[in-house]
């Protein structure tokens, strides 16, 4: 095989850097297209020289090799599971689910099937994020004792419409922190090389009000096994471009990371390594530019090495239990936010294993603080 054929399963806003990310890669095409909005799917197929589906069965029985999934969160488990069961290879974009349980379903069909399964992490993939994990994983910063970690974007339209499933406590699995969170539990789990240990978040509504949407914007101090103490902030009221951007405090040095800035990385460390750089800030040489640019690098490093996997054969090295455990982090947070006090990671899989840790969810938007003006 040369290339692998993809579908592509929705077509909102991910679709378009997934799409720019591919463009020149020889071993990527997109022959079939499935989505329930006939006009969209219509445009998208003649740009792109596609088949285009508006059943899905329909979808998984044309000529193609794997899935690019990118639709709301409650369509994940039952998508990915009847796509693997078709032989599928499947790709599928962040959160992995809203549960753990509906995680574990997933992760048992794609294993039976015997196919190739990644969740499209694109942090885990963003050259700004590899240059740390490598930085740190070299001792160029020594114990890592604190993380500042944020992420904001402005998704104030889609949490102001009732009917939307944007922000639903069930049907997206809460708001700006299952959203965001994996983005910022994926990538600490990562570079830190840590599990967390416990956590306590205050969840709040900023600037909607819908009462039956949940949070707009979340805070969650969090204790990592190994004593590292992080402080991530999340917002979906930002009124300017989405960035991210991480501080990060070690016994040997600092590093500053802005994907606002055109150089994303500032580093600071004593370590012997830096030579002439030692001890002075450095900002080294990596592929970046500020948003929309670096989801597009992110998107076209993380598709082109899932292909990758499927043409040779290999394992994802970011595995469906990396993806399972940035879910099950921030259903830790929610379980703080719900008991208002600061919670377990035991206390998190005593639900699992004895409830379902939907049950975290259920009623999520009565326990978020309402902080919007009313006038």
């Amino acid at each position: 095989m040369e290339y692998v054929k993809y579908g592509i399963c929705g077509l909102g806003g991910a679709w378009m850097f997934h799409s720019a990310g591919a463009k020149n890669n020889p071993h990527i095409k997109f022959t079939s297209a499935f989505d329930i909005d006939k006009r969209k799917l219509k445009k998208a197929a003649r740009i792109y020289n596609m088949e285009y589906y508006t059943d899905y069965d329909e979808f998984l029985n044309s000529d193609i090799d794997a899935l690019l999934i990118m639709v709301p969160h409650y369509l994940h488990e039952s998508l990915v599971i009847k796509a693997a069961e078709k032989g599928k290879h499947i790709l599928c974009e962040k959160p992995m689910a809203r549960t753990l349980e509906e995680c574990d379903h997933m992760i048992t069909a794609t294993k039976k099937a015997g196919v190739q399964f990644m969740i499209a992490e694109n942090h885990r993939f963003l050259p700004a994020h590899q240059y740390i994990a490598n930085a740190i994983s070299k001792g160029w910063l020594g114990n890592v004792f604190l993380v500042r970690a944020y992420e904001g974007v402005n998704e104030i339209p889609g949490l102001m419409m009732p009917d939307l499933w944007k922000g639903d406590p069930i049907k997206a699995g809460g708001g700006a922190l299952m959203d965001m969170g994996v983005h910022k539990f994926s990538t600490l789990n990562w570079i830190l090389n840590d599990n967390i240990e416990s956590a306590s978040a205050w969840l709040t509504k900023q600037c909607t009000n819908l009462p039956e949407k949940a949070e707009d914007n979340a805070m969650v101090h969090i204790k990592y096994s190994k004593g590292t103490i992080i402080d991530l902030v999340v917002s979906f009221t930002v009124i300017s471009p989405p960035t991210n951007s991480m501080e990060i405090y070690g016994t040997k040095g600092t590093i500053l990371e802005n994907h606002m800035w055109q150089n994303p990385v500032k580093i600071n460390s004593t370590h012997k390594e830096m030579g002439k750089n030692k001890g002075k800030w450095f900002e080294p040489e990596i592929e970046h530019a500020p948003f929309p640019k670096y989801y597009e690098i992110s998107a076209r490093i993380e598709d082109s090495y899932f292909t990758e996997c499927i043409l040779n054969g290999e394992k994802p090295k970011f595995t469906p239990a990396h993806a399972r455990e940035a879910v099950a982090d921030v259903l830790l947070s929610y379980l703080s936010a719900r008991k208002e006090r600061t919670v377990t990671y035991k206390e998190l899989m005593e639900i699992y294993n004895h409830k379902n840790t939907k049950t975290i969810l259920n009623g999520l938007e009565k326990i978020v603080q309402n902080y919007c003006p009313t006038d």
